[in-house]
């Protein structure tokens, strides 16, 4: 993409209102812009790396034997009133009456429609287990929506419902998720720590948050230092294995938010106990029966009888990990994207536009990397370039000059660790194609 034409509304004062960092550089780097209170729109930019963020979901989800459907935003309140939770889920829900008197609503969350669609598709306990998942904005009216996307009132999330015949079958759901969870944030260089939670509204006697390190996060955590030196991408990804004793072993580690510390057991702990500050990112529930019960989810069981299905929801807030992965990764310039989620991979600046040399260069790995470049060919001043690349934070940038492409040479700069180092642009074309 030749940025000249790219639509890329980038801001050089910082908005008032954007009190945090990831807030101020998605409005700074063109990646969004406010409709309403905590409602946005997705620029160009924002937009590519959202879909990133979407694809590892997906991918991992796949992966973890999860298939993928999509419900509506808007469901029929007599669906929650069959649950017992239109009432009580408060104002945070937005309900509508449609032309025809009736009430519905901009669903919060999906698990009474997912058990309705269960309940009448599903007769016998030879289609079990099952795990359907859908990737779909959401709608909470929070009272005071801050801090742009990491708490908006219109929101992307991963939604995933679990169906199996026992509790037993419906924890083996439960850590298979767990698993894809892990790898999910490692895949997009995030620090994972799993912790022990209330189940809320959802229900439910077994729950766990994901919350990402980050030096700006929102919370206090107190971790064990085996979560920091983990690396998920090596962890065991048999999904059909016994994943119990991997799932005990993590969560048998100390892992606390400032509201749930054990000031005796991190004594205890020592030089193995880190403080951090971390973002919620992601929360999983077993609640067994809670909703099939109540809205006749059963299937015929091995000796012919009815049988309650045991569920589990799991959720992750796809639009929110954007700002917190700028939370996790940025500095005083910008933003700084892993490569996993960027929504390009280099980007090509010519210092000089119109000086053959230049240009030719800058065309010849334009036309290489088309589809992972973004080419500065304005006619800017090279500060101007140099800020805005790294602003928008792209892992790679190229620097093509007068004075390189004599000698042969253009600059690439890791925008992560500030090194530069020199190579031709042929080898640029090979390091970056891939």
């Amino acid at each position: 993409m030749r940025l000249s034409v790219y639509f890329l509304p980038t801001l050089k004062e910082v908005p008032a209102e954007a009190q945090i960092a990831s807030h101020r550089l998605m409005l700074r780097a063109g990646m969004i812009r406010q409709s309403a209170a905590g409602i946005y729109t997705w620029l160009p930019l924002g937009l590519r790396v959202l879909k990133n963020v979407e694809r590892i979901v997906r991918e991992e989800q796949d992966a973890a034997g999860a298939q993928e459907v999509l419900m509506p935003t808007i469901q029929p309140a007599e669906l929650w009133r069959e649950s017992g939770r239109y009432e009580d889920y408060g104002k945070e829900m937005l309900r509508i009456r449609d032309r025809h008197d009736r009430d519905m609503l901009y669903g919060p969350t999906n698990e009474e429609l997912i058990t309705a669609i269960f309940r009448d598709t599903v007769k016998s306990y030879r289609e079990l287990p099952k795990n359907l998942y859908h990737i779909q904005w959401k709608f909470r009216d929070e009272v005071r929506p801050r801090f742009g996307v990491m708490r908006g009132r219109e929101f992307l999330m991963k939604d995933a419902y679990s169906f199996d015949l026992d509790a037993a079958a419906g924890r083996r759901s439960y850590h298979r998720m767990f698993l894809a969870y892990m790898r999910t944030f490692a895949r997009m260089g995030l620090k994972a720590i799993p912790m022990r939670a209330d189940t809320g509204p959802i229900g439910g006697d077994l729950s766990h948050e994901f919350h990402i390190l980050a030096e700006t996060g929102e919370s206090a955590v107190f971790v064990h230092h085996d979560f920091i030196r983990a690396d998920w991408h090596d962890k065991q990804t048999d999904y059909q294995a016994d994943l119990e004793p991997l799932i005990a072993d993590l969560t048998g580690k100390y892992a606390a938010t400032e509201e749930k510390r054990d000031l005796e057991q991190e004594r205890a702990l020592g030089e193995t106990l880190i403080s951090a500050r971390g973002i919620e990112v992601g929360h999983i529930f077993f609640f067994g029966t809670k909703y099939s019960k109540a809205m006749g989810a059963h299937v015929s069981g091995p000796d012919g009888d009815p049988v309650t299905v045991e569920m589990g929801s799991y959720g992750i807030g796809v639009s929110r990990l954007v700002g917190a992965i700028i939370e996790a990764f940025h500095d005083d310039a910008g933003i700084m994207w892993p490569e996993a989620v960027a929504p390009f991979k280099v980007g090509l600046i010519n210092l000089k536009k119109g000086d053959p040399a230049c240009d030719e260069a800058c065309e010849m790995i334009y036309r290489a990397l088309h589809r992972d470049v973004l080419y500065d060919d304005r006619d800017e001043r090279a500060g101007v370039k140099f800020a805005d690349m790294d602003l928008i934070g792209l892992p790679w940038q190229l620097v093509v000059g007068p004075k390189g492409v004599a000698q042969g040479k253009i600059e690439v700069k890791e925008r992560r660790t500030g090194q530069r180092s020199e190579m031709t642009a042929q080898e640029a074309v090979v390091r970056f194609a891939g």
